[in-house]
C-alpha cells in the first residue's frame, strides 16, 4: 500500500467521520418529524406532527415574530451594509481603519457579550423590551455580515465602467441604479440572504432583548424542550432547518458568481 493511498484513505476516514458526528444528529430529527409514533421507534411515515404544528397558536406565533423580525432585520441592515460597504470601499478619511475594524466586532464578539451589552444598553435608555428591540438588536449583528459580503463583491469592481456611463451622459443616479447597483446585485442579496439565515436562527441574543409578545421561534423550540421532547419539537426544528440550508445555499453561490 503506497503512502499516497493510505493518507487519502485516511482523510477520507476523517472527514467522514466529522460529517458524521456533525449531520447525523439533525438527519435523525428530520426522520423522526416523520415518524407516526411519539417515541423514538419508527412505526410508519405520517404528517400528523405537523398537523399538530398548525393547530399550535404559540407555534404560529413564534413563527409570525421571528418572520417579522427577520424580514426588517434584514431590510434595514442591507440598505444600511450596502451603503457603508460602498463608503468605505470608496473613500479615504481620518479613522478609516478604526472604524472597519469596529465593522467586525459583531463577528468576532460572543454573542453573550453582545446580547449583555445591548440588553444594558436598552435598559440605560430605558427603552421597553419588545419587538423593536429584538429588530435593533438583530439588525447590529447582521449589518456586519452584510458590510463584509457586499465589500469582497466591490473588490472586483471595475470603476472605469462609472466613468464610461457618466462620459456617455449619465449623471450619478443613473451610473449608479443601472451600472454600479445591478453589477454588485448578487453581493447585496447574498448579504441579506445571510442576514436573513442569521437573524431567524438567533437564539442567544433574542433572549437577551425580547419582552412580552416577542417571542421567537428558537425561543419557543427551547421553552418546548425544557418541558418534554415531543416529535413536535422534531417537526419544527425540521421547518425552520430546510429554509435555512436553502438560503445558505443561493447565499454561498451567490458569492461564488463572478459575472
Amino acid at each position: 500500500m503506497s503512502r499516497g493511498y493510505l493518507s487519502r484513505w485516511v482523510l477520507l476516514t476523517e472527514s467522514t467521520t466529522v460529517y458524521l458526528f456533525l449531520y447525523a444528529p439533525i438527519a435523525i430529527l428530520v426522520f423522526f418529524s416523520f415518524n407516526s409514533s411519539r417515541y423514538a421507534i419508527w412505526e410508519g411515515f405520517s404528517l400528523h406532527w405537523y398537523e399538530i404544528l398548525t393547530k399550535d397558536e404559540l407555534i404560529l406565533r413564534a413563527i409570525k415574530n421571528s418572520l417579522i423580525v427577520a424580514f426588517a432585520s434584514t431590510v434595514a441592515s442591507t440598505v444600511m451594509g450596502t451603503l457603508a460597504a460602498l463608503g468605505m470601499q470608496r473613500f479615504q478619511f481620518r479613522g478609516k481603519g478604526a472604524l472597519d475594524a469596529m465593522f467586525y466586532l459583531p463577528v468576532i464578539v460572543p454573542e453573550i457579550v453582545m446580547a449583555a451589552s445591548l440588553v444594558i444598553f436598552f435598559g440605560s435608555i430605558k427603552f421597553t423590551l419588545g419587538m423593536s428591540t429584538v429588530i435593533l438588536a438583530h439588525v447590529a449583528f447582521c449589518v456586519s455580515y452584510v458590510i463584509i459580503v457586499v465589500r469582497a463583491r466591490l473588490e472586483g469592481f471595475d470603476r472605469t465602467l462609472e466613468e464610461a456611463a457618466m462620459d456617455l451622459g449619465a449623471n450619478e443616479y443613473q451610473t449608479f441604479f443601472k451600472i454600479t447597483l445591478p453589477i454588485i446585485a448578487p453581493g447585496i442579496l447574498s448579504g441579506a440572504l445571510l442576514a436573513f439565515t442569521l437573524s431567524i436562527d438567533d437564539y442567544v441574543i433574542t433572549s437577551f432583548v425580547a419582552g412580552v409578545g416577542s417571542t421567537t421561534l428558537p425561543l419557543q423550540i427551547y421553552s418546548m424542550v425544557k418541558t418534554k421532547v415531543t416529535p413536535e419539537i422534531n417537526a419544527v426544528s425540521t421547518l425552520l432547518l430546510i429554509p435555512t440550508i436553502i438560503l445558505i445555499i443561493i447565499s454561498d453561490r451567490l458569492q461564488r458568481e463572478r459575472k
